[in-house]
């Protein structure tokens, strides 16, 4: 694979260009720009500028609104709600994770419903930014059918990610991110374009058999991770990321998306709660002894750990040369 050599401020650079190049305003490409970075940052390449065509097709077909005004609204006072205004999640999610802190840190705990949005990245910097308040914080989405239940042959479920995220005082918070997919799509489309295979038991191909080959799952359907377990929690994701907050399913989302190769409209559910009220002022360091415990097993290590050495470098990225210059020519 060609690469090409990046900072990460070009990387931004770049990012910023072709949102605004293609109909984004300022308040929406510095939010989506911040996502994309940080993903490049940590690692986390199906997230970062991989993402970027996609953004730039559901501008160019009207689908999605680069000049959205998210609205943030107190249902009761610990149920937040954010219309998205039909524009990217990044800054709905901005501009309601501060008012749902505060809410968990007056009450114990509170939830958000963000609806009216186009979610396309990892889950991870929202709880993140909840942990950075001090709080326990979740969040999971849906997406359009990929997953088939445990046992089915037919896609139903998203790749329905969920992310927890536990703060951790003077130190990174411990983060969960993943999808409740054997692999997340943007994985299976990277070892497609990069041709790797992967395990089998990642996928069906389109006749219903597993296959390693991630061209034939792209064709046919990916499987829940851990068999009915991954099936359950996948189940879950739909009704809190949908159901709970008033928003499309994975199959509602599919059936109203005009299939630019952007994100479809849907929801996100989030929640947060206060550690200190819940479980009294010794928290912090009653659970850094249980992490301590973790980490002194030899070979474990803690969810997000990679991420968190990643974003200590500033060294270049080495970013897919094709991809680069896709998105190169999106800027004319």
């Amino acid at each position: 694979m060609s690469t090409v050599s990046m900072s990460l401020q070009e990387i931004g650079e770049l990012a910023v260009r072709v949102l605004s190049h293609n109909g984004c305003d300022a308040a929406n490409t510095e939010a989506l720009v911040r996502t994309v970075v940080t993903a490049e940052r940590d690692g986390s390449l199906s997230h970062g500028l991989f993402r970027v065509p996609g953004y730039v097709a559901s501008l160019r077909s009207g689908k999605v609104n680069g000049k959205a005004r998210p609205i943030v609204n107190h249902r009761t006072p610990a149920i937040v709600s954010v219309h998205g205004d039909n524009g990217y999640a990044p800054l709905a999610i901005e501009r309601g994770v501060p008012v749902l802190a505060e809410a968990a840190k007056k009450l114990g705990v509170a939830v958000m419903a963000v609806t009216h949005a186009h979610h396309f990245a990892a889950l991870w910097p929202e709880t993140e930014a909840i942990a950075a308040h001090g709080l326990i914080g979740m969040a999971c989405v849906c997406y359009t059918p990929f997953v088939a239940p445990a046992g089915g042959n037919k896609p139903l479920f998203g790749t329905n990610p969920i992310s927890f995220a536990w703060p951790r005082p003077g130190k990174e918070p411990m983060v969960i991110d993943m999808a409740t997919a054997a692999m997340a799509q943007g994985e299976v489309q990277i070892a497609a374009r990069e041709g790797h295979s992967v395990p089998l038991g990642t996928g069906l191909d389109a006749n219903g058999k597993l296959t390693t080959d991630p061209n034939e799952i792209l064709k046919g359907m990916l499987l829940p991770f851990g068999g009915y377990k991954g099936s359950a929690i996948a189940l879950m994701v739909e009704l809190l990321a949908a159901g709970a907050v008033g928003e499309r399913f994975s199959f509602e989302a599919a059936e109203a998306d005009n299939k630019d190769g952007g994100p479809p409209r849907g929801g996100e559910f989030m929640l947060a709660i206060s550690p200190e009220l819940l479980a009294g002022p010794d928290w912090a360091e009653h659970c850094e002894g249980f992490f301590r415990r973790f980490e002194a097993i030899d070979g474990a290590r803690l969810p997000g750990a990679r991420r968190h050495r990643n974003r200590q470098s500033n060294a270049p990225r080495h970013i897919n040369a094709e991809l680069v210059a896709r998105i190169r020519a999106l800027c004319t």
